[in-house]
């Protein structure tokens, strides 16, 4: 079984075995009882590479020895294998052939944070969001098919992510078209079946075996020919593996399913993915992992542990901290058991962010009124939308970049029925280093287009607080969109008072250039405008916009710049350029915001610098505008 570690070692280990295995080529070479003695090396390796970076880190240590299993058996890259989400991917990282990388991980032009196609072959598919694999894994298992090819097509997904309502789509459609291809339940909280030991993982090599398929084959032709008995003889075996494995659901669904089986077992690993290996038609194996196995800190706190920073020098010289406000996501949680206190309508919606978002203080208070839907954006968007229909005051907290996978909820269930419902949405713009699939790039083009939408970005905390009662009193579809992180520090009023609708604030006064910032980028566009000596506006709204706040900034300035931390096609300084244009209004316009590509992975003030969204970009893009 694994070795424990207690700590994360400062200097990189001694892996003999590792380094033989540079690549699952080389890894295939190992004989193998040489393998647990790999997996603790790997386990050793990850613990001391992520010391390093910082990154996701529980999830990794739950499944060193599926990795070792899964490319030791299959012939990866020409066997598709496909990682749902990608948390756990640092393992599979080090093993095809990037090790060398690893220090680059989630830095600047280094290695990414999840499996990505541009960066390796062993990287089949790119991954982020939750619950694609067995989607993407079908995919490759037909095109397999339709090209005459006998390469095969795993997905290897959580039971978190087994929550979401498109991995049962692509359980679903699996078994119609009969497709060759094996997905693998990683289950690490045990959250379907606690029946582990040493009878399951007898009975998964009996099921998985080639004389078992064989003989099942076999009695199926001869059950065949005499009315009834072959289905006779099919509910017989079904019931009998119901009774002792828990896998009814998914064999009724048309798979084939083993376990559940210890996920730190290589030995059982190895003989059971050899044996499912070559089967033809939908297969399921079910395995049972712990979160942070092999790390003593994790395996008692995998939450905690589901992804730490980079390990701290051991003397480091004493630098002063400069201040900084709460995050916002803490302001929000205290705006959230504040009106929860003031208002007992109030419900709160996340799709299994609690910790990130920040409602545990909110779930603890108030638990009858806090609903986790799993990973279910879809169903916690129309769910807060039931809710409204009788009266409830739902709040959904969620991402900005997972509030992508529910917008036909959003707008078909919530904003065509004008239903009251707030949209809390955290991590808007550049998040740093998980990269473009967990930016919030896109919420103010694809909101600010859905009629009936009040759509606000604060500035700091403060604003936050005032936005959040506003769009909470608003009767109808509303969102707050707030980035991830601190802010300015700003003093925050009592009570729970609101903005006025679509009313904008001037902060500065300046003469020929007024900036119109949409968020937090006030901050340093007062730096540039100090510089500048150009008027600033916190605009505050983006719908509705402060049309008269714009026609007067518009009469008194030579030329007007928009600033927002969204993709500048569709969003804020869109809709100013639009309301400009409809009124007829001629006025150079300068758009600052996220160009039209994928940001890449780096450090968040590399990004904004890099997008020209800092100080100094703000003022460099202005006195190049002025100077044409």
């Amino acid at each position: 079984m694994p070795t424990t570690f207690q700590e994360i070692p400062r200097e990189r280990p001694l892996t003999p075995l590792l380094d033989r295995a540079a690549s699952p080529a080389g890894l295939r070479r190992l004989g193998e009882a040489e393998l647990e003695e790999l997996a603790d090396e790997l386990r050793l390796e990850l613990l001391y590479s992520v010391g390093l970076t910082g990154g996701h880190f529980g999830a990794g240590l739950g499944v060193i020895e599926l990795t070792i299993a899964l490319h030791y058996v299959f012939d990866t890259p020409d066997d598709r294998l496909v990682w749902d989400v990608g948390h756990q991917a640092y393992p599979h990282k080090i093993l095809t052939e990037r090790r060398g990388r690893m220090p680059s991980l989630r830095q600047k032009d280094g290695l990414a944070a999840f499996p990505r196609r541009s960066e390796s072959a062993f990287d089949t598919f790119g991954v982020g969001h939750s619950s694609t694999s067995i989607s993407a894994a079908l995919g490759m298992a037909i095109a397999a098919r339709l090209q005459g090819s006998e390469r095969k097509s795993i997905a290897v997904i959580g039971d978190g992510a087994l929550t979401a309502g498109m991995a049962f789509e692509a359980l679903n459609h699996a078994p119609e078209v009969n497709a060759n291809m094996l997905v693998i339940l990683n289950d690490n909280d045990m959250s379907i079946s606690r029946n582990v030991g040493g009878l399951s993982n007898y009975l998964a090599k009996i099921l998985s075996s080639r004389t078992y398929a064989s003989m099942r084959e076999g009695s199926k032709k001869v059950l065949s020919r005499l009315p009834g008995a072959w289905e006779i003889a099919r509910r017989t075996e079904e019931y009998a593996k119901g009774m002792l494995v828990p896998g009814t659901l998914f064999e009724e669904l048309g798979w084939n399913y083993i376990g559940p089986i210890d996920g730190h077992d290589l030995p059982t690993l190895v003989a059971t993915l050899r044996n499912m290996r070559d089967l033809k038609g939908p297969q399921f194996l079910h395995i049972v992992t712990k979160k942070g196995k092999g790390f003593a800190p994790a395996e008692v706190d995998p939450i905690g542990y589901h992804a730490i920073t980079k390990l701290e020098p051991l003397n480091p010289p004493a630098v002063p901290k400069k201040a900084s406000g709460p995050k916002y996501s803490a302001v929000f949680g205290q705006w959230l058991c504040d009106m929860a206190e003031a208002d007992p309508k109030l419900v709160g919606i996340t799709p299994a962010m609690k910790e990130g978002s920040d409602l545990v203080a909110f779930s603890e208070r108030f638990p009858e009124r806090y609903f986790d839907v799993a990973i279910a954006e879809q169903h916690a968007v129309t769910l807060a939308a039931g809710m409204a229909c009788e009266g409830a005051k739902p709040v959904v907290a969620i991402y900005s970049t997972f509030l992508q996978r529910a917008y036909d909820q959003l707008i078909h269930d919530v904003a065509v029925q004008n239903l009251d419902v707030l949209f809390a949405i955290d991590r808007a713009g550049l998040v740093g280093e998980d990269g473009p699939t967990h930016a919030g790039s896109f919420d103010l083009s694809y909101l600010r287009c859905v009629p009936g939408m009040l759509i606000m970005a604060p500035s700091d905390e403060n604003e936050l607080h005032l936005m959040l009662s506003t769009g909470y009193h608003y009767p109808g579809p509303a969102a707050v969109r707030y980035p991830r992180g601190s802010g300015p520090n700003a003093v925050i009023e009592g009570g729970l008072q609101t903005l006025e609708i679509g009313k904008g604030v001037l902060r500065r006064q300046g003469s020929k250039v007024t900036v119109l910032v949409f968020g937090v980028q006030l901050a340093d566009a007062l730096v540039a405008a100090q510089a500048l000596d150009a008027t600033v506006a916190d605009m505050r709204f983006v719908k509705p916009l402060d049309e008269a706040l714009i026609l007067e900034l518009a009469a008194s300035h030579d030329l007007l710049v928009t600033v927002e931390e969204n993709a500048i096609m569709g969003g804020a300084g869109s809709a100013v350029g639009e309301f400009l244009a409809r009124e007829g209004v001629t006025r150079p316009l300068l758009h600052l915001g996220l160009p039209d590509t994928y940001v890449e992975h780096a450090k968040p003030a590399q990004m904004l610098a890099e997008c020209g969204l800092d100080a100094a970009g703000i003022e460099a893009a202005i006195r190049q505008r002025l100077a044409k």
